[in-house]
């Protein structure tokens, strides 16, 4: 691997990065709560699908990089955006209704998607994995982990981005409902521990009161930070299943997501100053869309339409288990922990 061979890829990954951008700073889909990830896979997509095939001898090498070490960079820089004095701001409520909600969501799909569904395991696995956590940043951070194909991720992603979307537009519709059995607090916690991306979390929290917009997305950036040891854990219990009746495949340490846990631990502290942890997310932010913009390069839409309906009738049975199941999980945290 060389910088020459490396040059063309990484230039096509940036150009469909520096287009989504743009669109994103335009404000264009900020309405329909539409990320610059999202943008970035979606370009990616429609560029992969006409011109990309074209130019895939010379580009292929640079675009397996940004979808790659490119990817593993932004998650250990993602740490940038979280500090543990964020948890201690809502307090043991959020932390127990984001984990019931994390671990019920994830077997709950792997469930369904394995055992009634009959989806691949990989494309269960994406799945579950975007809908209990973060979203797209979630299904991109366990692809190295699961080891998916490019259209297994994009259909994962493209469940989340769905859902997430209508939860967007039905929780503000939800808290209308619902208002006179929990708090706005509370309410503030239901968004954040159930909706699927950080951008989805904002926007309908917004779309309320600044009250609940604040309590949503400390309650998601808490769901986030539990990305690195789910990864953990998930790379312990594939690692740990059989290959064979006699062989145990070798446990696989997903280095990012402890690098991730070790950026968190440095950012709650005064060691980097704002103005440097500023252009990080920044980075880190256009790391992240080369390596969605990369993933959508080379997703193959045959390949999606082959994968059926079956994965959007996981994503809309975990949905209702996020709104309903969510809605009664945050009313017994409510409860408690008053």
């Amino acid at each position: 691997m060389t910088i020459k061979s490396l040059l063309p890829g990484v230039l096509l990954a940036g150009v469909v990065t520096a287009i989504a951008f743009t669109l994103t700073y335009l404000g264009i889909g900020k309405s329909l709560g539409i990320s610059a990830l999202t943008f970035a896979i979606l370009i990616g997509m429609l560029v992969g699908n006409t011109v990309y095939p074209k130019i895939a001898e010379i580009s292929q090498t640079g675009v397996n990089f940004s979808k790659g070490i490119l990817l593993r960079t932004g998650i250990i820089l993602y740490g940038f955006r979280i500090t543990f004095q964020q948890i201690d701001s809502v307090g043991m409520n959020a932390i127990a209704t984001d984990a019931v909600m994390l671990l019920s969501t994830f077997l709950i799909a792997c469930w369904l998607g394995m055992k009634w569904l009959k989806i691949d395991r990989e494309t269960t696995l994406l799945c579950a994995t975007g809908a209990s956590i973060c979203g797209a940043a979630a299904v991109m951070a366990a692809e190295p982990v699961v080891k998916a194909q490019s259209h297994k991720v994009s259909v994962a992603i493209a469940t989340v981005v769905i859902f997430g979307t209508i939860a967007m537009f039905t929780y503000p519709i939800f808290h209308t409902w619902l208002n006179q059995f929990i708090s706005e607090y509370q309410f503030g916690i239901y968004i954040g521990s159930t909706v699927h991306e950080v951008a989805q979390v904002y926007a309908a929290g917004q779309n309320i009161n600044s009250q609940i917009a604040d309590s949503a997305v400390i309650t998601k950036m808490i769901r986030v930070m539990m990305l690195a040891p789910f990864l953990l854990g998930l790379s312990y219990f594939l690692s740990r299943e059989s290959s064979s009746d006699t062989q145990t495949r070798k446990i696989n340490i997903p280095w990012f997501a402890v690098w991730f846990i070790i950026v968190a631990v440095i950012n709650s502290f005064p060691i980097v100053s704002e103005i440097i942890t500023h252009w990080l997310v920044e980075l880190d932010t256009i790391l992240l869309m080369m390596a969605m913009s990369a993933l959508g390069l080379t997703t193959h839409i045959d390949a999606i339409k082959k994968a059926g309906a079956k994965p959007l009738i996981l994503g809309l049975i975990v949905f209702f288990w996020l709104s309903i199941g969510g809605f009664l999980i945050n009313l017994i945290s409510q409860l408690l922990f008053k």
